[in-house]
């Protein structure tokens, strides 16, 4: 690994786009969020992601030029809430998920509370994306996908639901937002490339080799493909659930529709959802009781000190100032790639 400026690989991703077919605003916010997705340290969502966007759009899984439209809604101007149906098009899902979210916010701030179910769309990246973009604006939200079969239920040997996404958002002061944005594996799929890229263990086990045994190994667990659900069968079940969710109030495809190609993983369904608190409190109450609970948090006695307590997207923030500062960093050989545009 080495380092760039961040405007370097912004402007990179942008000219990449451009030479995928994407066009103006779109190419340049499209490019935006991979670059933001690496400079805030989720390399595998980022940078690393962009070589299978490219395949998915060279193989018409991902049309470029294709935008999201309304198919039909929810609520009134004497109601306290709107959902919407959206049709994704197989556009680039990242941009897709972008401007669901905006319709979400927007929806909220009319109503109170506001969604989008999003049918017909393609991989979002990272989906932590779209909390930061919800909390930057000043509301709570909560957003899922489904994605292709790639995670054993409870008390099976084969995979059968999705490794589905969820991220939850709540605003604070100064950007220092609280974002859960997690996988419902222990280690999603990129996070054991990651850790198999480096040659390192996992910090406790996070799936089953081929035997059935769990272990820490991860290349034994992507050799397997039998990931460990979180919390064992509750992870199992709460990944269902979501599945559910996604594909009923979107009217799109379920896991078990999707194609089992990663590279043709698409057509998934995803949920947005966001709260305009602005009704039901001031902002400082608001404030003053995220205070009381992160304050009870960092209270909490650490096994190891020099690894202090931290809140979800704490640690972004900090990867996000350091890379920043001293430069994004960045797998030399997929740079060179991308500077020449060889995908």
């Amino acid at each position: 690994m080495f380092r760039v400026p961040y405007d370097d690989l912004y402007r990179t991703l942008e000219r990449a786009m451009q030479h995928l077919g994407l066009q103006g605003e779109r190419a340049a916010l499209c490019a935006r969020l991979f670059a933001e997705t690496t400079r805030d340290g989720v390399y595998t969502h980022g940078l690393d992601r962009f070589p299978r966007f490219a395949e998915m759009v060279a193989n018409g899984c991902i049309d470029v030029n294709a935008e999201p439209t309304r198919v039909t809604g929810a609520g009134a101007s004497t109601a306290a809430f709107a959902i919407e149906r959206w049709d994704g098009h197989l556009g680039p899902g990242n941009l897709n998920a972008h401007a669901a979210m905006q319709r979400t916010i927007a929806l909220a701030r009319q109503y109170g509370l506001g969604g989008v179910a999003l049918a017909n769309t393609n991989h979002w990246m990272r989906g932590g994306s779209y909390g930061w973009l919800a909390a930057d604006a000043g509301v709570f939200a909560m957003c899922w996908t489904n994605t292709l079969a790639n995670l054993p239920p409870w008390g099976a040997s084969t995979p059968a639901v999705g490794n589905n996404p969820l991220v939850i958002a709540v605003p604070r002061p100064g950007g220092a937002h609280v974002v859960l944005d997690m996988a419902m594996s222990q280690f999603s799929y990129g996070a054991l490339s990651g850790y198999t890229a480096r040659g390192q263990q996992l910090p406790v086990p996070g799936g089953y080799d081929q035997s059935g045994n769990l272990t820490t190994d991860p290349a034994a667990i992507e050799a397997s493909k039998r990931a460990l659900a979180i919390g064992y069968w509750k992870g199992s079940g709460l990944s269902l659930v979501l599945d559910m969710l996604a594909a009923m109030l979107s009217g799109g495809k379920a896991t078990h529709d999707i194609p089992l190609e990663p590279t043709r993983e698409s057509a998934v369904s995803q949920v947005f959802l966001a709260i305009d608190p602005s009704s039901l409190a001031s902002r400082a109450d608001l404030d003053a009781i995220a205070d009381g609970i992160l304050d009870s948090l960092r209270q909490a006695i650490p096994i190891d000190p020099a690894r202090p307590l931290r809140y979800p997207g704490e640690h972004t923030i900090h990867l996000r100032e350091e890379n920043l500062r001293l430069g994004v960093p960045v797998n030399p050989e997929l740079w060179q790639k991308l500077q020449s545009l060889s995908f």
